[in-house]
């Protein structure tokens, strides 16, 4: 091996130096797991292109985003650092199924090639040669893309896989933790700890406060196996609605919107959740979530919504201090388009089922790696009362209390078409046609039914 143009802490070195075929690390967050694997492949083609030959890698991460970051702030720095001159080309990759995806190949002096491109079955099997697994945990599909992925490198490629954990529902779990494996995979574990112990600069103490959520501390820094049983969303499912494109209000189409919102005022999220219906699929175009805000506030944060978006339905969370934002929002923008849902055990568990429905069926997208949004989805819990009646719970912190996840189901049930479970009578969706004039129109007699609400839209 040659000796590499960065400083390393230890356990970067030992991650380096072991040359096992079949090579898996599960890291703490920010330790630099795909900056020290990016080295791996940058020293490998460095070798053989010394000894007259060349090779190949591929990187498959999670997202566009990601694998562009791993070529400009790994494999680039990294061959800056070996003075090595490259050429950087951002093509396509059209798969078997007929999907495009981005990607970016980098051409090292002797010919070589790394290239980058978001994992997924198509893909894991597009390419012969030595694979790079960045952030395996949170592959959507992990299962399905080791299927695809295990013949392609069958032929003596090596394999690398990293990640921080991700609950038990994926592949890198089983390939961390089954006992079969031993002697077959080398396993690299560094907590957060370990890190430090080597070099690693980190206040421990002052980051678990800052952070101030135990099960967040526990898996993303001390490694943690969160139990997946009781959540009601899991991470795998999480994982399967991610996208880059997701949550970014100027990739609106000009489509039907439907908004969900969770009301509070004191220590929980007021949450507003927006989703354009793309064919069959609810794509979150804006997440606003905010804390203590006041009711005019809240109001005028939905009335933007109203303005931006051309929203056919919306539900709100009529539960206690909602009665009366409700009942101004209904006058705002009248009855048919604004529907209170009181959170009843028997209305939650509709919305619930409802709302993971759309996660197994992939009928959402939401962005990708938020973590307090992953967060606030993973914690909501289905638990029994004692008379066995099934009930939502979950934990208050720093992300949330699930506020999120309930606008979001709201949000998924405006975009349902049928009625929303209230406790009053049903109120059908909208059925008329969109018509921009009459849109507008009904929007501004609405305004101007309560004066209260005119400051905030005066115009001129």
């Amino acid at each position: 091996m040659s000796t590499p143009a960065v400083p390393l802490y230890g356990y970067q070195r030992r991650w380096l130096a072991d040359k096992s075929r079949f090579k898996i690390g599960m890291f703490a967050r920010q330790t630099g797991k795909t900056f020290t694997t990016t080295l791996e492949l940058v020293d490998d083609c460095f070798e053989a292109e010394a000894m007259g030959g060349r090779t190949r890698w591929v990187i498959l991460s999670r997202g566009e985003r990601q694998a562009k970051e791993a070529i400009e702030e790994g494999v680039k720095k990294h061959c800056r650092a070996y003075s090595l001159g490259i050429q950087i080309v951002e093509g396509e990759f059209k798969a078997e199924s007929g999907e495009r995806y981005t990607m970016l190949d980098v051409t090292l002096p002797g010919g070589s090639k790394i290239t980058a491109l978001p994992a997924n079955p198509d893909t894991a099997r597009g390419f012969s040669a030595n694979v790079f697994l960045d952030e395996f945990a949170f592959h959507a599909d992990s299962r399905k893309i080791w299927t695809a992925l295990f013949p392609v490198i069958s032929n003596g490629w090596k394999l690398r896989v990293t990640s921080t954990p991700n609950g038990k529902g994926n592949k890198f779990y089983e390939l961390m933790t089954d006992k079969a494996l031993e002697g077959v995979w080398s396993r690299h574990l560094v907590d957060i700890y370990k890190a430090v112990a080597d070099g690693l600069p980190r206040n421990v103490d002052e980051m678990r406060l800052a952070l101030n959520d135990e099960d967040s501390w526990k898996q993303e820094f001390e490694l943690g196996w969160l139990d997946e049983a009781s959540a009601w969303i899991s991470y795998d499912l999480i994982d399967g609605v991610e996208h880059d494109q997701a949550g970014q209000p100027a990739g609106y189409t000009g489509g039907p919107c439907f908004v969900g919102v969770d009301i509070a005022t004191r220590n929980d999220l007021f949450v507003i959740w927006v989703v354009e219906m793309v064919g069959d699929v609810a794509w979150t175009r804006e997440i606003i979530a905010r804390k203590r805000i006041s009711f005019a506030e809240q109001d005028a944060l939905l009335d933007d919504v109203f303005q931006r978006y051309r929203v056919l339905r919306c539900c709100m969370d009529q539960t206690g201090m909602g009665e009366k934002p409700v009942e101004d929002a209904q006058r705002r923008y009248g009855s048919t388009r604004v529907e209170g849902v009181l959170f009843t055990s028997v209305n939650k568990l509709t919305l619930a089922t409802q709302g993971k429905e759309a996660f197994e069926d992939r009928k959402l997208r939401i962005p990708l790696g938020d973590r307090e949004l992953r967060s606030d989805l993973h914690k909501l819990q289905k638990v029994s009362s004692p008379t066995g009646a099934p009930r939502f719970v979950a934990e208050s912190d720093s992300t949330g209390h699930a506020d999120r996840a309930w606008a979001c189901f709201l949000a998924l049930n405006a975009s349902s078409g049928g009625a929303a479970p209230s406790a009053g009578a049903t109120v059908e969706a909208p059925k008329d046609t969109y018509d921009p004039q009459s849109f507008a129109e009904r929007q501004r007699r609405g305004l101007l039914q309560n004066r209260a609400y005119r400051p905030f839209f005066r115009r001129g």
